[in-house]
């Protein structure tokens, strides 16, 4: 039986074997480490901290996602393919490591987020 997402430490586990998948998938990996050319060493903190206030609202996480997303959009543009890539890869990710409500909730609000990000970049 696998346990639920309970603290930063399976939020660490969680989001590591997630951009694990991401750096190597073929739909979105190149936005990633050739468009993007993303600091992991940077960018996993950042995500850390944003899962954890998704999922537990610690207040420690600060930034614009929808911002971000946009200026790269510009730059990229994202399509519906790309967030359905990174919603299966999120989800695939959840449910290998983890069950219960948090991780539901999890999967409830990578699908949204990801949704709300696709229906407020404009249309290229």
């Amino acid at each position: 039986m696998k346990r639920d997402i309970e603290n930063k430490e399976d939020i660490r586990e969680l989001i590591d074997a997630f951009y694990e998948k991401v750096r190597n998938d073929v739909v979105i990996g190149p936005i990633f480490n050739d468009v993007v050319k993303v600091d992991w060493k940077h960018h996993l903190p950042v995500m850390y901290d944003f899962w954890e206030n998704v999922l537990f609202q610690t207040g420690g996480y600060t930034g614009n996602p929808m911002v971000t997303h946009m200026q790269l959009h510009q730059r990229h543009p994202l399509s519906g393919v790309h967030f359905d890539q990174w919603i299966r890869l999120f989800t695939r990710t959840v449910d290998e490591l983890f069950e219960g409500r948090n991780a539901e909730i999890a999967r409830q609000r990578a699908m949204s987020i990801a949704r709300l990000m696709q229906v407020r970049l404009p249309a290229h």
